[in-house]
């Protein structure tokens, strides 16, 4: 039997490890942390339970395709609820919108802020709609290794303006500002700037819409429980606690792994859930990287960084919901400070994730559970973290009392963060950065770190890094992309 190696435990590395077993590949997979998820480990402290990652769960289904590999049912290991509203828009001058639910409540949200654009949505809906059945029904699965596969392309991306950014696009149909705001962020759960995100992304709104969001109860670290008992089933070998120092290439092949402690694994392929960026540059002996994977290494712009606050509450904030966004006073300005400046700012736009609104078990009986995440610069803007973090801390307690958490620092009981300074160590993210390389036109499709190395045969790539890009279904999706690229075996599994 073929061996596969897979590097790294979060959902890419979880989602190739099963499709590779699938297609009757012995499959070990090497995780360099003490949990298996990466980014979607659990932090437990003092009675709460806190989801380190990816809190926003859409297309249910890609989860469900990778237990019917093997004629299991995802609803045996793990149980996803919906979430209503999807979110909730906060504005500094006290407006509101709710964001999700089914159409008819949406558009009544839409109408209580500005009528006239009650219309212009539903159009801007369908333009989401003609996107999402381009990039994410035809593309997202499509291997881009090939330049040519990238000009076939051309004619659908320049029909659906995707040389626009995703303001420009939500511009062109809704008027009001607040809910230009509203419908243009999404780009930010991505590490995307709105302002220069390829409007590709905005296939994001009918994703949305056609699955809504979702909660694994219990929290996001039950889906990884859930992955690694199917794992285990399967015949996976998982090996924690195992950082991998480097790729064994010879005659411009992968042909194995080093261990960090010295030990040495063969395999017939190796696929990669490490930050493309990092790999190029610290596990692929130089001389090997290839001419275009290390052209694209040098050039790619990575996304932004990540503040991410955790901390429970002695009391409960019922007038949150599950999912609260919370918007700037000035939201170019601060754009502009995240990724071009490269400054903090005052005003700030905060993600707020409340999942005792819908699952009390994570947090002792009474109290709330929070994970407050601010989008900041990434290392390059040389911030001190050691400096600054305390500040941010107190700054962000504020903003969320201001916008409905009253009394709000003498209500926590538990507190810690994670800067990008934590992702870079924890996660081997370049430059900090919370989403590998940002959704920019030219860092997308065949411009993206390939999900077939580039001038190393048998070695593959997955995450956000690669294509189709960051956020869960873009990371699931490029395991899918690995799979159709798998050389095939003799003998799959039934």
């Amino acid at each position: 039997m073929k061996k596969a190696i897979v590097i790294g435990g979060g959902f890419g590395g979880i989602a190739a490890a099963l499709r590779a077993r699938a297609k009757g590949y012995a499959v070990d997979l090497y995780c360099n942390q003490p949990l298996l998820g990466g980014r979607a480990q659990v932090y437990q402290r003092d009675g709460y339970v806190f989801d380190a990652g990816p809190t926003v769960m859409t297309a249910p289904f890609l989860f469900e395709e990778l237990f019917g590999l093997f004629g299991k049912r995802l609803e045996d290991y793990a149980e996803l609820v919906p979430v209503e509203p999807w979110y909730q828009f906060r504005f500094p001058d006290g407006n509101h919108f709710n964001y999700g639910g089914t159409l008819e409540n949406l558009l009544e949200e839409i109408r209580r802020i500005s009528p006239v654009d009650v219309d212009n949505y539903l159009r801007m809906l369908e333009h989401s709609k003609a996107i999402f059945e381009v990039g994410f029904e035809k593309l997202a699965t499509q291997p881009f290794n090939r330049f040519r596969g990238m000009v076939k392309t051309v004619p659908d991306l320049v029909r659906l303006q995707s040389y626009k950014s995703v303001w420009q696009l939500v511009c062109q149909y809704i008027h009001h500002p607040l809910l230009r705001q509203a419908f243009s962020v999404q780009p930010l759960l991505v590490g995307g700037n709105p302002l220069d995100t390829t409007s590709i992304y905005c296939l994001i709104h009918y994703l949305e819409r056609k699955w809504g969001v979702h909660y694994v109860l219990g929290g996001t670290g039950q889906l990884v429980q859930a992955f690694a008992r199917l794992m285990s089933e399967e015949g996976i070998r998982v090996s924690l606690n195992s950082p991998v120092k480097s790729i064994h290439i010879e005659k411009g092949r992968a042909s194995g792994i080093r261990l960090a402690n010295g030990e040495s694994h063969a395999s017939d392929i190796v696929i990669s859930n490490i930050d493309p960026q990092f790999l190029y540059r610290h596990m692929i002996p130089k001389g090997q990287q290839g001419l275009i994977g290390t052209c694209k290494t040098l050039l790619t712009k990575p996304s932004m960084g990540l503040f991410v606050l955790y901390f429970g509450t002695k009391c409960r904030y019922d007038n949150l919901p599950h999912h609260t966004i919370m918007m700037p006073r000035a939201y170019e300005a601060i754009l502009n400070n995240i990724f071009n400046h490269k400054c903090l700012s005052e005003d700030l736009a905060l993600y707020l994730h409340r999942p005792t609104a819908t699952d009390k078990s994570i947090a002792p009986e009474g109290h709330d559970a929070f994970y407050c995440l601010c989008p900041v610069p990434n290392l390059s803007a040389g911030i001190d973290w050691n400096k600054e973090a305390n500040p941010l801390v107190s700054r962000i307690i504020n903003a969320l009392e201001a916008l409905g958490m009253p009394g709000l620092s003498k209500q926590i009981d538990t507190l810690f963060f994670k800067t990008p300074e934590d992702f870079k160590t924890d996660y081997n993210a370049y430059l900090g950065s919370g989403f590998s390389a940002a959704p920019v036109f030219f860092q997308s499709a065949w411009f993206r770190h390939h999900n077939q190395a580039e001038g190393i045969e048998n070695l593959y790539l997955v995450g956000a890094g690669t294509h189709p890009g960051a956020g869960v279904p873009g990371v699931i999706s490029s395991a899918k992309v690995v799979e159709r690229l798998l050389p095939d075996v003799l003998e799959p599994v039934e």
